[in-house]
């Protein structure tokens, strides 16, 4: 297994707000509390290989990756009944990723929430983004 001595998702047992909830050979799905409480039921699956973005993801990573996809949205279902979910990847520094470890947000979205049905994308159409 590659890991990063300094990579924070390499280290996840360092941080006490992280949370393993399912793993399998070669990715985990977790979550941290302090982000609970605005963004209920969200999380990551992270490749165990300390792999820097979604486009440097081996074949058996994505697989896992898809696997525990399922299995997450099974448990956010049964748990917080959510109404839909937004799920991406930030890939680099501009692209938002500000983790240099390959990572996908599952965050399962509520009707009743200020920004329902804004997507991921939202923010990156408005005119004020256009590039100059």
């Amino acid at each position: 297994m590659i890991l990063n001595k300094d990579c924070v998702l390499c280290n996840i047992n360092q941080d006490p707000e992280q949370q393993i909830l399912l793993e399998n050979d070669h990715c985990l799905y977790i979550q941290k509390l302090s982000e609970q409480e605005v963004l209920e039921g969200s999380g990551l699956i992270i490749p165990k290989n300390h792999v820097e973005t979604a486009f440097d993801l081996s074949s058996k990573e994505w697989s896992a990756t898809k696997e525990l996809m399922d299995q997450a949205k099974t448990m956010l279902d049964e748990t917080y009944a959510p109404d839909g979910y937004s799920v991406g990847w930030n890939v680099y520094p501009i692209g938002g990723q500000h983790i240099p470890h390959a990572h996908l947000h599952i965050i399962p979205r509520f009707k009743d929430e200020p920004y329902a049905g804004r997507g991921i994308r939202y923010w990156m159409k408005q005119k004020e983004n256009k590039r100059t």
